[in-house]
């Protein structure tokens, strides 16, 4: 006979750490750097702090001197706002719990990070996580564990002392690792964090005692995403459901127990009724709320702290409660005491549909609401709480097929903007030729996403063909590359047509996209699925790039030839002034330095203009030339939108940006 049983998260994952990345000893040390510097990059981007970041790999104790896999211990520290200290145990030693679970851009998405990181130290080593906080002049250590089996802390030590070296949070994390496979991936990830946030000074210390140090380049930071409501277009019906019921009201009853005791029972010798009664119009509307619940629950107060209110149905009268003691899930009817039933029935039925669309949905106003809910054949006066299932069901279907909402707010995001995404390419890459790209804010369903990306020619890019470097959020994407949607679209474009030989020259593809919620394909975040939107973003944004690629080298043969010709007049012009003094007797030779200083001043404006006047480009598929002058001024915008300044042709600058390509190879979709 089967045996029903249940486990917890902590236990789930760690029957199935696979699925967040820390498949083998390699990929589990990868995993837990990464990890810990997000958390940490995190933290001060919120606090608009510039990061100072350190990473130490060590091997542990005994381990000195084994051969691969063996303990290591993983130590991250940085300047951030800390943590609360009475937060640090649940924060770290409970799955599945964070800061994350809300509608704007964040590096982590599933609250697993450096608790996924401490559970596998725990199961391949068996030893604790000590984590440092350091606030209001104060350092407190926890040296804690995780109790898998039901998903919580298990503190074996806590201790504080005066601390005068400002704030900042400090974890350490025992493993077993492979450092001589993962060294590679290791350096890369922290040389591509440092390019994806050039206002971060990030050191590596390796275990051989080498260390790797990147100093921040610039001291602007991209604006702090700020938390927004939902779209309609990403709502589902169990969204929908959740939305409904907390505008309804929800009231845990233990929370508000000592509370209700001084204000409503006051004294033990009356009953709930008489004493909610006796003060009712003076009463707050959670107290109100309290006392009828307790009425309608035929309840003590010594025992609002044992149930928990799931749900009021005014539809079908009744309490939906569950026993916290046993689990137990009860029912019971509403009954007519008043004004304990006309309360909880008010609450129950909540705000009119027409008012919880402007208060719980972004950019819905009363004229949109009304629009809408025309749409979907529902009457606007209606309660949410007198929706029935069915009802649901046909708003969010609506929701879904309604065409007339604006798009997604895209403040809740914070892109890295053209001129940070550009320093860090130069610094990292010292290339011959950049360029990079931010495209206008866009949506997959509901969720807003920008797309920003930088091409790479020549100077320090070593080797030939096309390397793609990964991005979303911030966050380096180092493995699982051929099955991105990144690489899909570079080997869709034609790069022939732009005159670029993508296998023979060194070029390197930065993208980077930011959405509140990142189509990963997996739980380890590592590479991207194929949405259309995102797809055709990427796709118009690598062609710009691919056109402005081709008329770098364009202006790079032009200057090619000047050189070339200057050299022929710089070798043959003194040879024909002595012919012709030689030919006419002359005593003296002509003034042919002036006619070369003349030439060299005149291929110098051909070097400088790059194009020789504008006659030299780059065809289109007709073959015909555009002209191209540096009086373009590049683009400056702000993080979250396209906005020009400069007095040059700022125009051409947008219309090559829009649907409808420039003349230079493929158009925009």
């Amino acid at each position: 006979m089967s045996t029903f049983a249940e486990i917890s998260p902590s236990e789930f994952f760690y029957r199935n750490r696979d699925l967040a990345g820390f498949t083998n000893p390699t990929r589990a040390l990868y995993m837990t750097v990464r990890e810990l510097v997000e958390n940490s990059l995190d933290a001060c981007d919120s606090s608009s702090m510039l990061p100072e970041i350190s990473v130490s790999i060590r091997e542990h104790g005994e381990a000195q001197g084994m051969p691969d896999p063996k303990q290591y211990t993983v130590t991250v520290k940085d300047n951030g706002p800390a943590i609360d200290p009475e937060h640090v145990p649940i924060a770290f030693g409970k799955v599945l719990y964070g800061t994350k679970f809300t509608l704007k851009q964040n590096r982590g998405m599933f609250g697993l990070g450096a608790t996924m990181a401490i559970l596998y130290g725990q199961i391949t080593t068996n030893k604790p996580a000590v984590i440092k906080t350091v606030r209001d002049g104060y350092a407190y250590e926890y040296v804690i564990m995780l109790d898998i089996q039901r998903n919580k802390p298990i503190i074996l030590n806590k201790s504080s002392r005066e601390s005068y070296n400002g704030r900042g949070l400090e974890i350490s994390i025992t493993l077993l690792g492979d450092y001589s496979k993962a060294q590679q991936k290791v350096r890369d990830y922290i040389a591509q964090t440092a390019l994806i946030t050039p206002y971060a000074d990030i050191m590596l210390e390796e275990p051989n005692g080498s260390s790797i140090s990147f100093k921040r380049i610039m001291d602007r930071m991209p604006n702090p995403p700020v938390e927004v409501k939902p779209h309609p277009a990403g709502i589902d019906v169990e969204t929908l459901r959740r939305l409904i019921q907390s505008e309804i009201g929800s009231i845990t009853l233990h929370e508000v127990k000592d509370k209700f005791i001084k204000e409503v029972l006051r004294s033990s010798e009356k009953s709930i009724v008489d004493a909610a009664r006796e003060r009712w119009d003076r009463l707050s509307t959670s107290m109100k709320t309290a006392a009828s619940l307790l009425v309608m629950l035929s309840m003590s107060v010594e025992d609002m702290d044992k149930v928990r209110i799931d749900r009021v149905d005014p539809l079908a009268n009744e309490i939906h409660y569950t026993v916290l003691l046993d689990g137990e899930y009860r029912t019971v009817n509403i009954n007519d005491i008043e004004p304990f039933r006309s309360h909880i029935l008010t609450i129950a039925m909540g705000d009119t549909l027409i008012s919880f669309l402007v208060k719980n949905f972004q950019r819905v106003g009363l004229s949109t609401a009304k629009r809408f809910l025309a749409f979907a054949n529902m009457d606007e006066g209606k309660r949410i709480g007198m929706l029935s299932n069915e009802e649901i069901v046909r708003l969010a279907d609506a929701m879904h097929r309604y065409g007339g909402f604006l798009p997604p707010d895209a403040t809740c995001l914070s892109p890295m903007g053209e001129e940070a995404l550009e320093a860090g390419m130069r610094s990292i890459f010292k290339p011959e030729f950049v360029e990079v790209v931010q495209r206008p804010p866009s949506a997959y369903s509901g969720f807003p996403f920008i797309v920003e990306a930088g091409i790479a020619y020549g100077g320090g890019i070593e080797g030939k063909g096309i390397r793609l470097y990964r991005f979303a959020n911030k966050i380096p994407l180092l493995y699982d590359e051929g099955s991105d949607v990144a690489w899909k679209v570079i080997d869709e474009i034609d790069w022939a047509r732009y005159k670029v030989k993508a296998d023979e020259m060194p070029i390197a593809i930065v993208t980077h996209i930011c959405s509140t919620r990142i189509p990963y394909k997996t739980v380890g975040k590592e590479y991207i699925a194929d949405r259309p939107e995102i797809e055709y973003e990427l796709k118009n944004a690598i062609r710009f790039l691919a056109r402005r690629l081709s008329i770098h080298l364009s202006r790079k043969g032009s200057i090619a030839m000047a050189k070339k010709r200057l050299g022929l007049y710089s070798r043959y012009i003194p040879l024909l002034a002595r012919f012709a003094t030689e030919l006419g007797r002359a005593e003296k030779e002509p003034r042919y330095k002036a006619l070369l200083r003349l030439g060299e001043q005149y291929e110098q404006e051909i070097v400088d203009m790059g194009i020789g006047g504008g006659v030299v480009g780059v065809g289109d598929e007709e073959g015909e030339e555009v002209n191209e002058h540096e009086d373009v001024k590049k683009k400056k915008k702000d993080a979250r939108g396209i906005e020009y300044n400069g007095d040059g042709n700022e125009e051409e600058k947008r219309r090559m940006m829009m649907v409808g390509g420039d003349g230079y190879g493929e158009k925009e979709e």
